[in-house]
């Protein structure tokens, strides 16, 4: 299992420091929730802020748009070289076009659904992307409670080995030691953890805790 710590529950006061401490104890990627305050009730970071996270990040980037303008902001943030750019379905009507433009950066595409987003919408775009970020909150804030998504894992990853063996299944919102072992059962690859991982004493225990 691949861990990508969400900088979203961060101390932002010593937001370098906090980093480098997670990359130091195990984390695969640094994931970054970019919100506009439009496509979600929320605002967080622009690329000023995650220009210096990537500068002090030993691991790759792996951003989360949640915006209504996503050429705009795949733009602004492709220059920072990210492993991942994952963009929403809900918020985006050329969804080819979008992950050819992010793959032209030489950044590997992905695609998000939010919880009440059917598997059935990826049957276009799944051979297109190189990741599925599968939400198991409504996107928004940090700390929610995990909604129980496990069958849509499972269908999303018998379309995966249909259409494209090699996407990766990532899954963001209240993941924690009670349900790795679950999620990884079936099928995901890769976990989001915020709150679990930067509100533990010890981030190596907690990353180490995911990584079954």
């Amino acid at each position: 299992m691949l861990v990508a710590p969400s900088i979203l529950s961060a101390d932002f006061g010593i937001l370098a420091k906090e980093v480098v401490e997670v990359c130091a104890a195990g984390a695969d990627l640094v994931h970054v929730d970019v919100m506009d305050g439009h496509f979600v009730p929320n605002m967080t970071i622009g690329p000023v802020v995650v220009k210096a996270v990537a500068q002090v990040a030993t691991k790759p980037l792996d951003i989360h748009l949640m915006v209504e303008d996503n050429t705009f902001f795949v733009d602004l943030f492709a220059p920072l070289k990210p492993r991942f750019i994952s963009f929403h379905y809900e918020s985006e009507r050329h969804h080819h076009r979008l992950a050819q433009k992010i793959r032209d950066y030489g950044i590997k595409p992905s695609i998000v659904l939010n919880p009440a987003t059917p598997v059935a919408c990826l049957e276009d775009i799944i051979k297109y992307v190189d990741m599925v970020l599968l939400m198991s909150v409504n996107p928004g804030f940090g700390g929610q409670k995990f909604i129980p998504i496990y069958d849509k894992i499972r269908q999303t990853k018998e379309l995966i080995q249909k259409r494209n063996p090699s996407c990766l299944i990532e899954v963001d919102g209240g993941v924690n030691d009670h349900n790795i072992h679950r999620l990884k059962e079936t099928g995901v690859d890769v976990v989001v953890a915020g709150s679990y991982i930067f509100g533990h004493k010890e981030y190596k225990m907690a990353i180490k805790s995911l990584k079954v």
